[in-house]
C-alpha cells in the first residue's frame, strides 16, 4: 500500500506543473494591460508605471515568471496583487463560504443521489426506474442558472422562506437554498451512475452463485453489488466535492455569495493576474488531493487496483 501511494503522490507533480503552466501561460496572454486597468481614466507618469512593472516582474520573459511564480509556490506564497495583498490571504478570506456551498451541496447530492440510484437500480425495469430515469434526464437536461433563477424567485421572493440573495443569514439557512440547486443538477448524474452500475453487477454471474448457495436477498445485495457498484460512484464522489469548489461561480453570482467565485470574476475583470492564477492553482491543488483520496479509497476497496 506504501508503494501504491508513493506513486500516486509523484504521479501528482507532472500534472501539477503541467496544470498550472497551461493556467499561467493563458493569464499571461490575456489582453489588455493589467497597470491600466489598475489606474483607469487616470494614467500614471510613465516612471511609476515603469517602477511598478519592475516590482511586479511584468517586464520578465514569460518563463522566468512562470518559475518564479512556481518558487512561491512550493513555499507557500501565491504572489501579491497590485494593492499589496497577498493572495493566498485573499483566497483564505473567501474560502470559507465558497467551501460551506460546496460541501453542503456535496452533502445534498450524496443524499439526493444514492437513494434514488439505489432504488432505481433495485427495481429495474418497474416504475421506481423509470422515475430514476425520467429524474436524472429532467435534471440534466436544464441549466443550473435556470434553475437557481426559477428557485430564487419562488422560494425566496414570492414565498419569502429563505433570503434570496446573500450570507446575512449564516449557514444554513442562507445556504441551503443555492446548495440544493447545486446539488439537483448533480445529483441527477450521480443517480444515473449508481443505478447503471447496480444494474450492471446485479447481472453478474456470482451473484447468481451466491444465490444459489442460498445466501439471502439482503445479503447479496448490500454485502456484494452495492459494495462493487460503488467502486465507480466513489470514484465520481471525490471528484465531484473538487469541481463544486470550482464550479460555484454562477450560483455564488446569482446567490451574491461572498465566495472565490466572485473573487475571480473581479480578478479578471481587473487584469489581476496573480490572483486569477493563485485561485486557479488552489483548485488544482485541491483537486490532485482529492484525486489522491478517490484513488486511496479505490485501493482499500478493490485490492486490485495497488498492483
Amino acid at each position: 500500500m506504501l508503494g501504491y501511494v508513493l506513486r500516486r503522490i509523484l504521479q501528482m507533480i507532472p500534472v501539477l506543473l503541467g496544470a498550472t503552466f497551461i493556467i499561467y501561460a493563458l493569464t499571461f496572454l490575456m489582453p489588455g494591460d493589467p497597470i491600466s486597468a489598475l489606474t483607469g481614466e487616470r494614467p500614471l507618469p510613465e516612471a511609476t508605471v515603469a517602477q511598478i512593472r519592475q516590482a511586479y516582474h511584468l517586464d520578465d520573459p514569460f518563463l522566468i515568471q512562470y518559475g518564479n511564480y512556481m518558487l512561491g509556490v512550493f513555499r507557500g506564497d501565491f504572489g501579491i496583487d497590485f494593492f499589496g495583498r497577498p493572495v493566498m490571504g485573499l483566497i483564505l478570506e473567501r474560502l470559507p463560504a465558497t467551501f460551506a456551498l460546496a460541501m453542503t451541496a456535496w452533502v445534498l447530492k450524496l443524499f439526493i443521489g444514492l437513494i434514488i440510484g439505489v432504488y432505481g437500480g433495485l427495481r429495474h425495469g418497474k416504475a421506481a426506474d423509470h422515475f430514476a430515469l425520467v429524474f436524472t434526464v429532467l435534471f440534466m437536461g436544464i441549466p443550473g442558472f435556470v434553475i437557481a433563477l426559477g428557485a430564487q424567485t419562488y422560494f425566496g421572493v414570492h414565498l419569502g422562506w429563505v433570503d434570496p440573495a446573500g450570507v446575512r443569514a449564516g449557514w444554513p439557512t442562507a445556504f441551503i437554498l443555492p446548495a440544493l440547486v447545486m446539488a439537483i443538477e448533480a445529483a441527477a448524474g450521480l443517480a444515473r451512475l449508481t443505478r447503471t452500475s447496480l444494474v450492471d453487477v446485479l447481472r453478474a454471474e456470482y451473484l447468481r452463485t451466491a444465490k444459489a448457495k442460498g445466501l439471502s436477498d439482503q445479503r447479496i445485495i448490500w454485502g456484494h453489488a452495492l459494495r462493487n457498484a460503488l467502486i465507480p460512484v466513489v470514484t465520481y464522489l471525490g471528484l465531484s466535492l473538487a469541481g463544486m469548489l470550482g464550479g460555484a461561480v454562477i450560483i455564488e453570482a446569482i446567490f451574491n455569495i461572498p465566495g472565490i467565485g466572485g473573487l475571480m470574476v473581479s480578478s479578471i475583470n481587473n487584469k489581476e493576474g496573480t490572483i486569477v492564477v493563485g485561485i486557479a492553482t488552489m483548485l488544482v491543488l485541491v483537486y490532485l488531493v482529492f484525486n489522491l483520496l478517490v484513488d486511496l479509497t479505490y485501493g482499500l476497496i478493490d485490492p486490485r487496483v495497488r498492483v
